[in-house]
């Protein structure tokens, strides 16, 4: 069954979506699911694996040897008290410690005892900590934990201020095994990162559009879909949908209409 739009458009109608996120426990998709009777399923196209104690080594830098850590996410503070454990290294009671955001410094907690003259806070952004790197550049060797995507405007930043840092894969973002979803097809598959697109070429190379349509969030995502020669039939953000649910709606209401 399929409904038409006055300008002559098709929308088949949508039974069952794929979002290529780890299922949460509330979200607004819930609502699409029952509000339109569809089924909507949750899988991690990518996941994060911690670089092992043997491939960090070969790099000869010893975490302990540095006075300030700048960590860009919870996976960064994770993965470095990882590896420090595993290498049987204990930071200095002194070291300093910038993070991007509160959630990250929050998140810090579980690894050390806080205080706030060693722990640098940012809104969101590493150019939020300009003043504390300015106070603290000349007299401090900065590490930056990184996975294999890297921070590229943190790296920008920190060499456009010229600090003093050293960088140093720990973890690293990486396709997902999705073979138990061969033999399954789906009406509508949902992306937030070129790295979810990646994942379903890696897992199927094959891989040919047909009748499913792509619902993306992004240009960054929506160009490595392009890039595939795929068809983007659902777009986030817009004026029109801001989020991805609404972006979803937005089309359920032309292929399901209540």
């Amino acid at each position: 069954m399929s409904a038409e739009t006055k300008a002559g458009t098709v929308y088949k109608t949508v039974k069952t979506i794929l979002v290529s996120q780890p299922k949460p426990e509330r979200s607004p998709y819930y609502k699409l699911e029952q509000k339109y009777g569809i089924q909507i399923d949750w899988r991690p196209f990518i996941h994060v694996e911690g670089v092992t104690e043997k491939e960090f080594r070969k790099n000869r830098i010893r975490p302990d040897e540095y006075s300030a850590v700048i960590f860009t996410s919870k996976n960064s503070i994770e993965h470095f008290f990882r590896l420090c454990e595993e290498m049987r290294i204990k930071m200095d009671q002194n070291t300093k410690y910038f993070c991007l955001s509160e959630a990250i410094a929050n998140y810090l907690q579980k690894f050390i005892v806080y205080r706030k003259r060693k722990v640098f806070v940012g809104v969101r952004k590493v150019a939020d900590l300009h003043s504390y790197f300015n106070k603290h550049k000349d007299k401090e060797k900065f590490f930056l934990p990184n996975s294999n995507l890297g921070s590229q405007d943190v790296v920008d930043y920190l060499d456009e201020n010229k600090i003093n840092y050293t960088s140093a894969m720990m973890y690293k973002t990486v396709a997902s095994d999705l073979s138990d979803l061969s033999d399954i097809t789906y009406d509508v598959l949902v992306f937030f990162s070129p790295l979810g697109i990646h994942s379903l070429y890696e897992n199927f190379p094959g891989f040919k559009q047909n009748e499913t349509r792509m619902a993306v969030f992004g240009n960054s995502t929506s160009k490595a879909v392009e890039d595939r020669g795929l068809t983007i039939n659902i777009h986030a953000p817009s004026p029109e949908s801001p989020s991805m649910t609404m972006a979803l709606e937005n089309y359920l209401k032309k292929s399901n209409p209540l």
